[in-house]
């Protein structure tokens, strides 16, 4: 069994990670249970570089995002929920699904850190959240693994967001220019074959620099 010691390191460790990718004190605080102010003493010395501005409290962001901002998300809750099927911590999937969604879009990004985290709460009923309130399902159309509310029925021929996205990639620049071309974290099959076909269908797919 791990040690006191052994558990803190971890957590130290863990809030390293996440003050890294962005991750504000509160949400350092709830995911690790080190104290805010042991956290800012040794990762943010310099206040300035503490991440600022109100934190997301409930999921409803999601439903009212747009299309881009949907797919984003979906990314980082079929990732976490791969690797959690795969027997790592809450903590350990967080972290690894926001580093392969960084990996598959470009800087700056649409989502951060601490809003992965308020989605992540409310799909494993975790942190945030008393109970789950949204679901990771699979595209009977796409086979993509996307994110919905808790007890969404999937009809045949009902478009999810990489359908969607897929269907509007040849009109729509700002879709063009959102991915970057080579992935570098492996991800779901599925979701790596749709960011494949997103670049091919591309028009700088050929050597020219992706659209701004």
């Amino acid at each position: 069994m791990p040690t006191r010691g052994d558990r803190h390191l971890l957590a130290m460790q863990h809030a390293k990670q996440l003050a890294a990718l962005g991750a504000r004190l509160k949400t350092i605080h709830v995911m690790t249970g080190m104290p805010p102010r042991q956290v800012q003493s040794l990762f943010f010395p310099d206040a300035h570089t503490i991440p600022r501005g109100r934190a997301p409290d409930s999921a409803e962001w999601y439903h009212g995002a747009n299309l881009i901002l949907r797919t984003d998300a979906c990314l980082i809750g079929a990732k976490f929920h791969q690797l959690r099927s795969h027997g790592l911590t809450a903590v350990e999937a967080l972290i690894l699904a926001y580093r392969t969604y960084q990996s598959v879009t470009q800087p700056p990004y649409r989502i951060s850190l601490d809003r992965a985290f308020n989605l992540i709460s409310y799909i494993d009923g975790i942190w945030l959240a008393s109970a789950p309130t949204l679901t990771v399902l699979t595209c009977p159309g796409c086979g993509c693994e996307f994110i919905a509310a808790v007890g969404t029925i999937i009809h045949p021929g009902e478009p999810c967001p990489f359908c969607k996205l897929l269907e509007r990639f040849h009109v729509d620049h700002r879709i063009q220019a959102s991915y970057p071309r080579r992935p570098v974290i492996d991800m779901t099959a599925r979701q790596l074959g749709m960011l494949a076909l997103f670049h091919k269908l591309s028009p700088g797919a050929e050597g020219d620099n992706p659209a701004e």
